[in-house]
């Protein structure tokens, strides 16, 4: 996988340790783990950032960060993917819930137009049924995605290693050194059987 590329993106350890809301946690933010670039700590960060993300509260990062704890997944992504819920895409995002949520609770729906996220956080049963269900969701499928995709950008590698080495063989088969090296030592073996002979 791109671990140069997600460096270049995800904050740096020091800048999350240091983040006011973040500082209780102490030398917990100190576990390896929770910054380790490998298939199962950047899964599991995918899916527990937008797992949080789809929770209609406050203080999301907190709830990402004790995920991070306790499940040992990569901290900067989840944080960073817990970003997607914004004040652009509160609307969108938690008015799908409730249409959701409202729909499993077969209660009157009414339109996004004109929604507040005032009005939508009022809507309790809804709102929280609806997020839940997309956040379990969209986690599972991005933890499946993120691992195939890790396991098959793994595998290319892998052949394109192999490749390299057969024809790194190959080639050092047909240098003329090497055939020279060959072809010597095939006479020297002829002359030193003769002379025994």
């Amino acid at each position: 996988m791109p671990r140069r590329i997600l460096r270049q993106y995800l904050p740096a350890g020091h800048h999350v340790r240091d983040h006011k809301y973040l500082k209780i946690f102490g030398t917990l933010l100190h576990d390896p783990n929770l910054w380790h670039l490998n298939r199962h700590s950047v899964s599991g960060g995918v899916a527990l950032g937008l797992f949080c993300a789809f929770l209609p509260m406050p203080f999301e990062t907190l709830v990402a960060t004790l995920g991070a704890l306790a499940f040992r997944v990569n901290l900067p992504i989840s944080i960073a993917l817990v970003w997607v819920s914004n004040p652009f895409t509160w609307i969108p995002m938690y008015g799908t819930a409730y249409l959701l949520g409202a729909w499993l609770l077969n209660l009157p729906r009414v339109s996004l137009d004109g929604l507040t996220i005032t009005w939508l956080l009022q809507q309790f049963a809804p709102l929280w049924l609806g997020s839940l269900i997309i956040g379990l969701v969209l986690a599972g499928i991005s933890y499946v995605t993120v691992q195939s995709l890790w396991r098959f950008k793994v595998k290319k590698n892998w052949e394109k290693r192999k490749m390299r080495m057969r024809r790194s063989r190959n080639a050092g088969r047909t240098h003329p050194d090497f055939a020279q090296e060959n072809h010597g030592g095939h006479g020297e073996s002829k002359k030193f059987k003769g002379g025994t002979e």
